[in-house]
């Protein structure tokens, strides 16, 4: 052979190869794009069980399968959920609870156990896609579990990966308050604190493993911090109000955007600019506290349509830091979950009462036009309410139960209940009912400052109506 014809041959062998790679790799990035538009155009909803009132999973997954969700997430791996989503097409997330993660972070053995237990019976019937790790870890005060969060997240994808599992993504929700700055977005910043010890081992390994930054984000309570000086329209998706990032000059038309790109230059600001983002929970509550100004029913309908179309635009329209990439979505909540702790939001965000009926109408799959919607009352509470407020009994409160807060509350402080001793002027009538009525009210308004709620384990709401009467004067919260 001639120098010149080995010369040719080598070249036509380089060139060859050097076309099959190109080929690979475009192929490689038409499947990872066509994979993040398939998850990303499928609106998931969140199913969680925190109710007493709650219906089958048999009947919450036809549900779910009615409103045309396109992907659930689990806030566990519940076996007859995960069974009965075999027979639909509804993509699957499934959780790791918190109180896991560091028995899985420490063994490979026990990762393999929670895989082999929770995804392979299931898999591939039903459409597991994402494994997240924990909820909001960072905010769960039991033990060191946020060093432990990324060593599970690994053992977990190597036992999927020895399995030759490659399609499911393990990733883990934070909040916002994992940033110390979120405004303006390009500001965004995370604490100092978990930056270097959460924050970096966590996107390394997103990033080595092409998964996703989940994040949950709820422009409601950004918003009803300060309603006044916001603008609600702004909020919900609305209105021509705009906001222009003073240092990057880009330009936002939702409150939802901003909160996403001060996540995106936070991860920028650590070295990691091209992680994907997904929501893995966002929504608008329908109810709560009357100091819980915005929270009704069409706000909560009115920033979910819009959003759902946001997300579902073809093509995706992204957010002005990264136009044109679809971020996978999960609306919070399918059902109010009656027994949540915490202020009266927290059991609020439901779509769906427990009878399968609509607290508002949606379309998941984003294709209705928003007038195609029936009309909805006009709310009352988009202003701070002004006034007293008292906390009372809910009606029909087992007065067992009832019997048990009375002896707490009047337990706590000689003051609380003072007014309730024989013959000073709440004592009559005697029954149980008004002692914890009035007990109730007083605690409430005694200790509301330390964060006490006016729930009493579902017992108790507030009510602008005054209890008393001319003789018995009921503590109260003046907003």
């Amino acid at each position: 052979m001639t120098l010149l014809a080995f010369f040719l041959l080598t070249l036509l062998v380089f060139s060859g190869s050097c076309c099959s790679a190109l080929r690979f790799q475009r192929h490689k990035y038409y499947f990872q794009r066509k994979t993040m538009l398939d998850l990303a155009s499928k609106i998931g909803i969140n199913y969680g069980r925190q109710g007493n009132n709650l219906p089958s999973p048999y009947q919450s997954i036809n549900f779910i399968k009615s409103i045309k969700a396109g992907h659930v997430k689990l806030y566990d791996a519940d076996p007859e959920s995960l069974t009965l989503l075999s027979r639909t097409n509804l993509y699957v997330t499934i959780t790791v609870p918190n109180h896991q993660i560091t028995s899985l972070s420490s063994n490979q053995t026990t990762a393999d156990e929670w895989v082999r237990t929770n995804i392979l019976p299931y898999y591939p019937q039903t459409q597991i896609r994402f494994v997240l790790v924990g909820n909001e870890v960072l905010n769960y005060n039991y033990g060191n579990i946020s060093a432990n969060l990324v060593p599970a997240m690994r053992k977990i994808v190597n036992s999927l990966r020895f399995r030759g599992i490659h399609n499911i993504k393990v990733g883990t929700p934070l909040a916002m308050d994992s940033l110390r700055s979120s405004f303006p977005p390009s500001n965004g910043t995370f604490r100092e604190e978990i930056a270097g010890p959460v924050i970096l081992p966590l996107l390394k390994f997103l990033n080595g493993t092409n998964s996703y930054f989940f994040i949950n984000v709820h422009p409601y309570f950004r918003w009803s911090r300060n309603p006044m000086n916001s603008t609600l329209d702004y909020a919900l998706f609305q209105g021509n109000s705009t906001y222009t990032d003073p240092q990057t000059g880009l330009v936002y038309r939702n409150l939802l955007d901003q909160m996403l790109d001060s996540v995106l230059f936070a991860m920028t600001k650590l070295g990691y600019p091209h992680i994907r983002l997904a929501i893995s929970e966002t929504g608008w509550p329908n109810s709560g506290d009357i100091d819980e100004t915005g929270a009704n029913i069409l706000n909560a309908a009115t920033y979910n349509r819009n959003l759902i179309k946001k997300m579902t635009a073809s093509p995706p329209i992204g957010t002005p830091s990264r136009p044109g990439l679809p971020i996978p979505t999960f609306v919070f909540s399918l059902f109010n979950e009656n027994q949540k702790p915490g202020s009266g939001t927290q059991r609020h965000w439901g779509i769906m009462h427990p009878d399968g009926q609509p607290i508002y109408d949606i379309d998941f799959t984003g294709q209705r036009p928003l007038t195609g919607f029936n009309p909805l009352p006009k709310p009352t509470n988009n202003v701070p309410y002004k006034g007293q407020v008292w906390c009372v009994p809910v009606e029909g409160a087992n007065e067992a139960e009832l019997e048990d807060t009375l002896r707490t509350a009047c337990g706590r402080s000689n003051t609380t209940c003072a007014a309730l001793a024989p013959g000073r002027e709440c004592y009559e009538p005697v029954s149980v009912y008004w002692h914890a009525s009035y007990a109730i009210s007083s605690y409430w308004a005694q200790f509301r400052n330390q964060n006490v709620r006016c729930y009493f384990n579902g017992l108790a709401h507030e009510t602008t109506t005054n209890p008393g009467n001319d003789r018995c004067k009921f503590p109260s919260v003046t907003l």
